[in-house]
């Protein structure tokens, strides 16, 4: 043990804390800070209270307090002892007592003084998990107000120590060397449409093939991809034994893997990233990484925190590798390209950027910080994050507008578990369903209990009636849990309480189905959830729904009860609201009114709604024309011809109010609600109404100034007058004879004089004989061809050869003559 490369700094870091309260390690993998820093504190001065070491992981911790009870020649439980969420062994001699950060919290939070306490080591801070970031920030805070004779020792396997010192009021950072081995990395590749397990399973048979002596330890993304590599590794030689090693074994399964085998034996590991750090499988020499890993990532629009699968980043590549050289040197073989490696991210985020903040932020609210900016923090929480969890424990009760913890989230946080599943067991306690809430619980919270059935109901009954350790373990938890509760009188613990209490855990994924197959549901809270219609659950009309994965938009269901319909209006009929709802049909240009009874997105029932309200009739149909557009009103010739006009005099003066389909419906609200007053459907909407809706949106001086711009009418030499088309191609245009423009010797013009008006001239039968913006022009020249072809067609008509001093006239010649 001596031999370690932590007791070459050891001297350094027990003086440094002599003279301060915190201290920063930093030492890699294999240098032995897991195991050596503790029991090196216990005969310090300062020291006569328990030191705290703390474990991100279950398997860690046990593994960790076995590791240094073994080497103190003691049983686990004496000295050294450890506590997780399914196992503990501890005394009162206990001075050295591993634990897992979650349990951490729960102490400070319930002594936040830390009673009997002398130090606290935080190890593996460099992976950010949630809880270590929290835990130092409440360690610190404790230490700074109620303990500064609390030891606070940061331990890190990475060159981050001067983030972490300068969080710690500038400690000390103390550094050790690593034991360092040589180590072979050969990047073999695979083959990207090949099954993961496929692939992992030809590369560990390659591995032991090449490498004669050593076991080997294979990372794999999760439990399904380390059963499937499991499989087609069957017919390994006799002398090498498969382990899976996974947080949802036996603890005697875990131990076995983590042991060196028996002589003439090699061992495969088949692990998840649970083997990264924290851990020393004896024996092990030879890697083989897949190169993925299954992360919980928060998807804040559905608002559920799912795996997914995705690639490993630089450090815990690295991290994977070195497993293999930790007692000797070593050979990790990498499932990708070696160019690829400078493509992976360089660390993983720290959880506290990317998770569900509620528990944080309630337990910051009992804690007496309302806002956990206040708290000191490596990465401080998101402000959106807060914000969102502020709402949902809201939601629950748990906090009041202010961020105080109301009576009920003090029920909820007393509780070792996340604020949904602790305000299930609250809310069930009151209504006797206490124990089967507690072994809801505990089935949501440890994977693969009672099977990976989609039906709970089913996995519940399943693991009650299962035998083994993990199982006993399971159901002591649910028994501690429920006895945290104040007794009430139990009721019915049958399918429906089940149910009953998923839903008190996750109202708004209370969903109904909607399609006779069970394919698609819709949720209270809005959103749609997809289920295998092949699922006995697929028949049920109402669901009360757990677990989902994917994205908002079609989550698959992955955990759910079928619940009663009854019991659905019982649990939340504070939350069922009769609705009115009045609804545009651009079928129709009308309105459908109904009267709904909902609980947030589902219809339970209704209909027609005889007498909706006048003012939701209006809105309805303001909102079909801002949704379908203007055409759906009855614009009457005259109003289309003045919006045109003022389009055209707009061009020439941008002063003027703007008419087009964007500008009116942006002012939608201002012009059209008095027009729809009383109206039903839009084609009640009387025309004249809607021209003088854009009259007015003009005013008077805009109204004159579009006359002077653009005029409606031609009047012309003849007395005649014509509209003007403002909607023409090539310009604004007028249709008329020539002779209506006898006499005529300059062309008409609009927009004060700067835009030719387009005469499209016609026979007296009315058929086109030609277009100018040029009159003068035209009267100049090619009228005489036109008038000699003309006099042949209409001899009744006058063709002068001169009509520009000819006089004006729509009669024929011989009326005029009269």
């Amino acid at each position: 043990m001596t031999g370690l490369p932590i007791h070459a700094v050891l001297p350094d870091l027990l003086g440094a804390l002599r003279d301060a309260s915190s201290a920063v390690l930093v030492a890699p993998p294999g240098a032995g800070k897991t195991t050596a820093v503790a029991p090196a504190l216990l005969d310090e001065g300062w020291c006569d209270g328990q030191v705290l070491l703390l474990s991100p992981r279950r398997l860690a911790a046990r593994a960790a307090a076995e590791r240094m009870a073994f080497l103190a020649g003691e049983p686990v439980g004496r000295t050294i002892g450890y506590a997780t969420r399914l196992d503990s062994k501890q005394s009162a001699a206990t001075r050295i007592l591993v634990l897992t950060e979650g349990i951490f919290r729960n102490r400070i939070q319930a002594d936040p003084e830390l009673a009997g306490v002398s130090a606290v080591l935080f190890d593996e801070v460099h992976e950010r998990s949630l809880d270590s970031d929290f835990g130092l920030a409440l360690a610190l805070d404790a230490q700074s107000a109620l303990r500064p004779d609390l030891r606070l020792v940061a331990m890190s396997a990475t060159l981050d120590g001067a983030r972490f010192a300068a969080l710690m009021d500038g400690a000390p950072v103390i550094e050790s060397e690593g034991r360092s081995h040589p180590l072979d990395l050969r990047h073999i590749g695979r083959r990207a449409e090949a099954r993961i397990e496929d692939e992992m399973a030809a590369a560990i048979r390659r591995a032991l093939a090449e490498e004669a002596t050593g076991s080997l330890l294979a990372f794999l993304p999760g439990v399904a991809e380390i059963e499937r590599t499991a499989e087609r590794l069957a017919s390994l030689p006799a002398d090498v034994e498969i382990h899976r090693l996974h947080g949802t074994l036996e603890p005697a399964e875990q131990r076995a893997a983590i042991a060196a085998p028996p002589a003439g034996i090699r061992k495969v590991v088949l692990a998840t990233s649970i083997a990264e750090t924290s851990l020393t499988l004896d024996g092990v020499r030879i890697v083989v990484d897949s190169g993925l890993a299954r992360r919980p990532r928060y998807d804040r629009a559905a608002g559920v925190t799912r795996l997914t699968t995705e690639r490993v980043s630089q450090a815990a590549a690295t991290q994977r590798a070195g497993r293999a050289a930790r007692q000797s040197p070593g050979v990790a073989y990498r499932l990708w390209e070696e160019a690829a490696t400078a493509g992976l991210p360089r660390f993983d985020p720290p959880e506290i950027l990317e998770a569900d903040l509620s528990a944080l932020l309630l337990d910051c609210a009992i804690w007496g910080v309302a806002d956990p900016a206040a708290l000191r923090w490596i990465d401080p929480p998101p402000a959106a994050a807060v914000a969102e969890a502020r709402t949902r424990l809201g939601a629950l009760d748990a906090i009041d507008d202010a961020g105080r913890p109301t009576p009920h989230g003090k029920a909820i946080a007393a509780l070792p578990l996340p604020p949904r599943l602790a305000h299930m067991l609250v809310a069930a306690q009151a209504r006797g369903w206490a124990g089967t809430a507690a072994e809801v619980a505990v089935l949501l919270s440890e994977r693969g209990l009672g099977g990976q059935d989609a039906d709970l109901e089913t996995r519940l009954r399943r693991w009650r009636s299962e035998r083994g350790k993990r199982a006993d373990a399971a159901r002591g938890l649910a028994r501690r849990w429920q006895k945290l509760l104040p007794p009430a009188p139990a009721r019915d613990t049958a399918g429906d309480a089940i149910a009953a209490c998923v839903a008190l855990a996750f109202p708004d994924r209370v969903a109904r189905r909607r399609d006779a197959s069970g394919e698609n549901w819709i949720a209270v809270g809005g959103r749609g959830f997809r289920l295998d219609p092949l699922s006995p659950l697929a028949r049920h009309e109402w669901l009360a729904v757990a677990e989902t994965q994917g994205w908002a938009a079609g989550a698959r269901i992955l955990s759910a009860a079928a619940i009663d319909p009854a019991d659905v209006e019982m649990l939340f009929a504070d939350r069922i609201a009769m609705v009115r709802d009045v609804r545009f049909d651009p079928a129709t240009g009308g309105v459908v009114a109904r009267r709904e009874r909902r609980l947030g997105a589902v219809r339970l029932g209704g209909g027609p709604d005889d007498a909706p309200d006048k003012a939701a009739i209006a809105e309805a149909l303001l909102e079909g024309v801002r949704e379908h557009g203007l055409a759906l009103l009855p614009w009457s010739e005259s109003a289309d011809a003045l919006r045109h006009r003022a389009a055209f005099a707009r061009a020439h003066d941008a002063s003027l109010p703007d008419l087009s389909d964007e500008a009116l419906l942006a002012l939608l609200d201002d012009w059209l609600p008095p027009i729809l007053a009383g109206k039903r459907r839009l084609d009640a909407v009387a025309p004249g109404d809607l021209t003088q809706a854009l009259e007015n949106i003009l005013g008077w001086e805009g109204g004159r100034a579009v006359d002077r711009l653009a005029p409606a009418r031609l009047s012309t030499p003849a007395g005649s007058s014509h509209a003007i088309d403002y909607a023409a191609d090539g310009g604004p245009a007028v249709e008329l004879r020539p002779q209506a423009l006898f006499g005529l010797t300059r062309h008409p013009m609009l927009g004060d004089g700067r835009v030719p008006l387009v005469l499209r001239l016609t026979s007296p039968a009315g058929r086109p004989i030609q277009t100018t913006r040029d009159l003068p022009g035209f009267w100049a020249g090619s009228w005489a061809a036109v008038a000699k072809e003309m006099r042949g067609r209409y001899p009744r008509h006058p063709w002068p050869d001169d009509p520009a001093g000819a006089d004006p006239t729509l009669r024929t010649k011989k009326a005029s003559g009269r």
